[in-house]
């Protein structure tokens, strides 16, 4: 599969702009929430950087399949390239893991399992993993819109998926994020904006169909 080619095409009428400032909100509020003391973190799909740039933390690590990233990286991130599923990445270490819209291009749910069994592992005791992706439960009529979804989820599945690879699930949210920047639900973008949404539960409830799910390592 051609991704460079597919995300082209999926995010050539993407104001990358309201973009940025849509994932610096989204960074700011989930380090803030969820990984209020972390200093070590990981974003172990890393693709434009959006997140783990922003990230307010001390040390900042990014797995990616493809050598781009480092054009996107900012330069105090450390940068691994190749396939998350196998890479060599320390055990014990990380104070925090955010996952976001990777687990459904993964091949199956066995990959799902492994994957997160990888994450636990690299996490320190007391670590906690975020994880956002689309909600089959509310997205089932664009799901296959996207031609790398493969393995269907909800904020259930992933919360079964934690326990079984030894978290503890501590939140669910069926509702947060619009499912793309495609799909118009951030307008208008500015900080503001931006701001007042992710404060406001209301609004995932309206607009929202991308799931959150944080567990923690014992």
């Amino acid at each position: 599969m051609n991704y460079d080619r597919i995300y082209q095409y999926r995010f050539k009428n993407v104001d990358n702009k309201k973009k940025n400032i849509v994932w610096k909100g989204v960074s700011n509020y989930i380090c803030n929430k969820y990984f209020n003391e972390a200093q070590k973190l990981l974003d172990p799909a890393g693709g434009l950087c959006e997140f783990i740039n922003h990230a307010p933390v001390s040390e900042k690590w990014t797995i990616d399949l493809f050598e781009d990233v480092k054009q996107h990286a900012n330069d105090d991130i450390k940068v691994i390239i190749g396939d998350n599923l196998k890479v060599e990445i320390p055990e014990n270490y990380f104070d925090g893991v955010f996952v976001s819209n990777f687990l459904e291009h993964l091949h199956s749910q066995e990959e799902v399992a492994h994957f997160l069994g990888r994450m636990q592992k690299c996490l320190r005791s007391k670590g906690k993993i975020v994880i956002m992706g689309p909600n089959f439960k509310y997205t089932y009529r664009e799901y296959f819109d996207f031609a790398d979804h493969s393995v269907v989820l909800s904020e259930l599945g992933v919360a079964e998926h934690l326990y079984g690879a030894g978290y503890s699930v501590k939140h669910i949210f069926p509702k947060f994020l619009p499912l793309s920047f495609r799909s118009g639900g951030f307008l208008p973008v500015n900080d503001f904006t931006t701001k007042v949404y992710l404060q406001t539960k209301l609004c995932w409830n309206i607009l929202g169909k991308q799931f959150l799910v944080v567990g923690e390592k014992p």
